[in-house]
Parts: C-alpha cells; sequence; structure tokens
C-alpha cells in the first residue's frame, strides 16, 4: 500500500510506471515472439541437421556394403559355377578362382573385406584364405542357407553376433575380430536352381569407426539395431547409457526415419533413426536435448539480454528526460513546502523558458506580494497594539490620578499644610518617573521607585492603618518590564484588601526567578481577602480573551487589575500575565509573570 501511495503521488513515479509499461510489454511480445520463433527455427534445425548426419551415416554404410556386394559378381563366373557343378576339380580351376578373387579386390580395393567363401550345397568350398575345403555336415542346417534357399532373390547382412559359424566353414577362424556376414546364393544361370552359397566376410571395425567418429552435439552417438531390435554396433559413449534392446523392433523406430525426445535417467535426450535399405538395419542418434538446442538457450540468453539492454537503455532515456521535465517541478514543489512552512525567502530561480519557468516566475511574484502583506499586517498590528497600550495606560493614570487627588483635598480640608506639600511634591515625582520620556519600557528598579512613592503617598493617608515592604533581589532590578504594572496591583491590595480591615496593614512586595526563563512579583497583603465567589468570578474576567469589553469602573473590584493582565497578554502573549490567589479573611496575593528578558 506504501508503495502505491507512493507512486500515485508523485508524478515521476507515474511517469516512470507508464514509460516502462509501454516500453516492456512492446519488447517483452517482440522478445517472446522471437524466441518462440528462433527457439522452434533453431530446434528444427538441429534435430534436421542430426537426422541428415544420421542419414549420412546409414549412406556411408550403404556405399560399404554396396560396393562389397559387387564380389557376389563371382557366383556368375563360369568356372566358379562350374566347381560348385563338379564333382571333382583340380588344382588349376582352385587356383584360377582365387586369381580371379585377387583380381576383384585389386580392383575395387575392398581393404576391409577379410575373406571370400564359397561352398555348394554338399559342403565342397573354396575361400581366399584356405583354398579348397569341405565340411562335414550339411550347410542346409544354417537357417541363413536354408532362408536364401526358400528366397533365392535375397543378400543377407549377418551381424557379428550371428555370423561366428561361417568362420568355420572354411575352418579359419578371426580369433581378435568380429566380422560381419553377406550371404548371397549362387543358381544355376538356366534353371535358376541354387546350387551353393557365397559368403564375403567384412571387418566390423569399419562400421564401429563410423559410429564412433561421427557424434551428435558434444557427447551424443550413435548406434546401431538388427532387424530385431538388438544393438549390433555400440560406440564406447554409449555403455554407460541404457540403450533400448529386446526382441522385436521398438515401436518407435518402425518408421523409415523420424525424431523423438525420451527421458533417460531423468534426463531428456534427443532420439533420431533411420533404417537403412540396404542392410534393414537402423541407425540410431542420442544425445542430451540441452546439447542440441544449445543455439536455441543462447538466442534465448541473447534475446534476454537485448530486452534487458532495451529496457535499461529506455529507462535511461527517461531519466534523462524526465530529469529535465519533473526536477523544476520538485525544486518547485519543495520551494513551496518551505514557503507554507512560513519561509518566504525560498525563492525558485528560473531555467529555461518554458511553462514551468513562468510558474516559477509567478510563484516567487507571488512570494514577495505576501511578504508586502505581512509586512504591512504586521505594521497595522503595531500601531493597533500600541493605541490599545496608550488607551490602558489613559485608563490607569486619570484613575491613579483621582485617587491621590482625593487625598489631597483630604488632608487640606483637614488643615495638613507640610503633608499636603510633601504629597504633592511625591506625586510630581512619581509623574515625572511615569512619563520617562515617553517610553513604554522601564526597567524594575524604576518600577519599584514609582510603586515606593505611590505607598509613600498613600502612607500619608493612611498612616495608622498601612506598612509596606519592598523586598526584591538588586539582580532582578536591571531586566526591563512595562511601565505602570505594579502600581494598579498594589492599589488594589490597599483599597480591597487593607483599608476595609481593622488594624494595622501591610503589603509586600517580593521577587524571583521561575525556571530560568521568567521573573515572578508577588503583591501580597493581610487584608480582608477574597469572597471565594468573587475570587472565581475576578479569575474568569482574567481568562476573558484580549478582546473581551473590560469591567466598568473601579467600583468592580477588577478594573485595575484587568487593565495589567491586558497589557501583558498583549506584549508577551497569553502564557503571560497575572495569576489571583486569596483567602477570605487572612489576605490576598497577586502573582505577575513575565519572560526574563
Amino acid at each position: 500500500m506504501k508503495l502505491i501511495r507512493r507512486i500515485t503521488s508523485s508524478l515521476r513515479a507515474k511517469l516512470l510506471v507508464m514509460f516502462i509499461i509501454l516500453t516492456s510489454i512492446p519488447l517483452l511480445v517482440v522478445g517472446l515472439v522471437s524466441y518462440q520463433k528462433s527457439y522452434h527455427t533453431v530446434s528444427d534445425h538441429s534435430k534436421a541437421s542430426t537426422i541428415l548426419v544420421a542419414d549420412q551415416l546409414v549412406r556411408n554404410i550403404d556405399v560399404l556394403f554396396q560396393d562389397t556386394q559387387k564380389l557376389l559378381e563371382l557366383g556368375n563366373n563360369p568356372k566358379v559355377l562350374h566347381f560348385l557343378i563338379s564333382q571333382s576339380e583340380t588344382n588349376a580351376e582352385a587356383k584360377e578362382i582365387v586369381r580371379t578373387f585377387e583380381m576383384y579386390r585389386d580392383t575395387y580395393k575392398y581393404d576391409s573385406v577379410l575373406n571370400i567363401q564359397m561352398v555348394n550345397l554338399y559342403g565342397k568350398g573354396i575361400s581366399e584364405r584356405r583354398g579348397l575345403f569341405q565340411i562335414d555336415h550339411n550347410p542346409l542346417r544354417n537357417p541363413h542357407f536354408v532362408q536364401l534357399t526358400n528366397d533365392p532373390g535375397l543378400v543377407l547382412k549377418v551381424p557379428p553376433s550371428s555370423s561366428s559359424e561361417f568362420d568355420r566353414l572354411d575352418g579359419f577362424t578371426y580369433p581378435d575380430k568380429s566380422v560381419i556376414s553377406i550371404i548371397a546364393p549362387i543358381q544355376q544361370r538356366i534353371t535358376n536352381e541354387v546350387i551353393g552359397f557365397i559368403v564375403i566376410d567384412l571387418d566390423d571395425s569399419i562400421i564401429e569407426q563410423f559410429c564412433d567418429n561421427v557424434t551428435i552435439g558434444k557427447t551424443g552417438f550413435f548406434y546401431v539395431l538388427d532387424p530385431q531390435g538388438v544393438p549390433i554396433f555400440k560406440p564406447s559413449a554409449g555403455e554407460q547409457i541404457n540403450i533400448p534392446a529386446g526382441n522385436g523392433m521398438p515401436n518407435q523406430f518402425t518408421d523409415t526415419s523420424g525424431s523423438f525426445v525420451q527421458k533417460i535417467d531423468g534426463n531428456k535426450n534427443l532420439v533420431v533413426h533411420v533404417r537403412s535399405q540396404t542392410t534393414d538395419w537402423t541407425i540410431i542418434g542420442m544425445a542430451p536435448l540441452r546439447e542440441i538446442i544449445f543455439e536455441a538457450n543462447e538466442i534465448r540468453m541473447l534475446i534476454i539480454a537485448s530486452v534487458i539492454l532495451s529496457a535499461v537503455f529506455a529507462i535511461a532515456i527517461y531519466i534523462s528526460l524526465t530529469q529535465r521535465l519533473t526536477r523544476p517541478i520538485q525544486i518547485l514543489k519543495n520551494k513551496m513546502k518551505q514557503a507554507a512552512s512560513g519561509y518566504l525567502e525560498a525563492k525558485v530561480k528560473p531555467a529555461g523558458h518554458d511553462e514551468i519557468t513562468d510558474l516559477s516566475n509567478s510563484f516567487n511574484i507571488m512570494l514577495e506580494n505576501i511578504k508586502l502583506l505581512l509586512e504591512k499586517s504586521i505594521r497595522e498590528q503595531e500601531q493597533v497594539q500600541k493605541a490599545e497600550l496608550r488607551i490602558l495606560q489613559a485608563q490607569i493614570n486619570p484613575h491613579f490620578l483621582y485617587n491621590t487627588l482625593e487625598s489631597i483635598i483630604w488632608m487640606a480640608e483637614a488643615g495638613k499644610n507640610e503633608s499636603v506639600i510633601k504629597l504633592v511634591k511625591a506625586l510630581s515625582r512619581f509623574f515625572r518617573l511615569t512619563l520617562n520620556k515617553g517610553r513604554e519600557w522601564i526597567s524594575l528598579k524604576t518600577e519599584l521607585e514609582h510603586v515606593q512613592s505611590y505607598l509613600t503617598i498613600q502612607q500619608m493617608r493612611y498612616r495608622d492603618i498601612l506598612s509596606y515592604e519592598i523586598d526584591v533581589p538588586a539582580e532582578l532590578q536591571v531586566y526591563p518590564m512595562l511601565g505602570m504594572t505594579l502600581q494598579p496591583l498594589v492599589e488594589n491590595a490597599l483599597y480591597h484588601g487593607i483599608k476595609n480591615k481593622r488594624g494595622m496593614g501591610n503589603i509586600r512586595i517580593t521577587g524571583y526567578v521561575e525556571n530560568e526563563r521568567n521573573i515572578i512579583l508577588n503583591v501580597e497583603d493581610n487584608g480582608i481577602g477574597i469572597k471565594p465567589e468573587r475570587l472565581a468570578e475576578l479569575r474568569r474576567q482574567l481568562e476573558r480573551p484580549k478582546d473581551a469589553e473590560l469591567p466598568d469602573g473601579p467600583g468592580e473590584g477588577g478594573f485595575g487589575l484587568n487593565n495589567v493582565h491586558q497589557r501583558l497578554r498583549l506584549y508577551f502573549g497569553d502564557h503571560y500575565g497575572l495569576q489571583l490567589d486569596s483567602i477570605e479573611g487572612e489576605g490576598a496575593r497577586i502573582s505577575l509573570r513575565i519572560p526574563k528578558k
């Protein structure tokens, strides 16, 4: 799901997926079609080539037997016919027949012919190696002779497994060789009656050489089956492989030629077969299928490599193209995120003259306009805040002046001229510090002097009921604060706490640092305290929004507190301001929190 979400949320990822799909599908289709076409073509070509090799082997063997069968013409020689018919013979006739054998050899160059034998129906015979001989049993006991007698038109090719008995016709054997015997009947010219047989012994090594020298692939081989399906020639490579054998020709080899795939010992092998029309033998070729289709597999790997390289090339082209297309969009996207987080200096460097460049220029112009609007809004907000502060200060000063003048009038009416003079001087000093050359910010030390001047003035009026104490560490008095913030709190403690108390009242001002970041100033009194319901009402007033309407006049008891609280919140934020605590009958405490700056 994350991958899908990432793809669908990225223009470059979408383009990549579409590009891969549009390029890969045609490449895969072309690759598969090419592979299937080439695979079948090469496979069929390899099979056809293997069959051609087998067919060539068959032709070589057929040519060998056809050339050798020319020796069968000896059966038509008058001297040979006379030898087989007559009951007696001379050495001169026998020598003449042997010279005829030699003449044929010299003519046709029969290097593979080991011996030529002739025998009549009575056991009289002649051979190249032995000359005249007589066998002691009836030749027709041999099944091959019987078959030729019944069908004189046949010429038999007897493989080594069945030709050993012919080695004993003239008493000569081949202890180190295996022979193939070509047997044909000899017929009388007039009656076509079978009067004898000619036997030509061939060295079978020439057939074995054919099978050993002709291979399929790297490890394939050929072998030969007789008409009954019995292997008669096997190369050395085939000794370790299960070659089909048995009585009767296997069904797969009944056709003149063909091929099929056979699984032997868990491995697939290609088997081709071609039947010789001369010998009726079947030439079998067998090779691992992987070797036959090796070229097809190479083509497959070549096609796969081509498809992969084409895909890589296509992706490389895509990356090169999309780099120019999506990179400017990506840069613009990142700059927009920075601008959205408040960083209005996140401008884009345009490059080029396309639509993305126009969009980047518009984005830069938009940021400049936003900055101008923000600066204008900030200036207007500052002006509004200053106006609000001036209004609040204007509300505080008349309130304090009203109370002080009331005290002066009371003293004047009482005839306390010296006290009036002292009070007026204290009031003059108080207002001189309050004006502070028009600056809103003063040091904590100056603010404490304001409070002390105020308490001096009030102590002259309430001499019998008011005492005060200021205990703020000197290291805190250097920090700045808004003017006229402590005096309203002291005034509130005097008028709502001490004034209504019986006996001496005390106002104590202390300060300390909170969490190394804030300065806490406490104004405590031991007056009458605040009732719980009234305390809750005052706390609710302090929590009102900054733009809420303030209570009307000092009679409500919260005008001065709300005034100071609103000023602090306007300047420092909602985390700063006043906190009110009280216990009825014991006194009250107002805590002022400002940042340590």
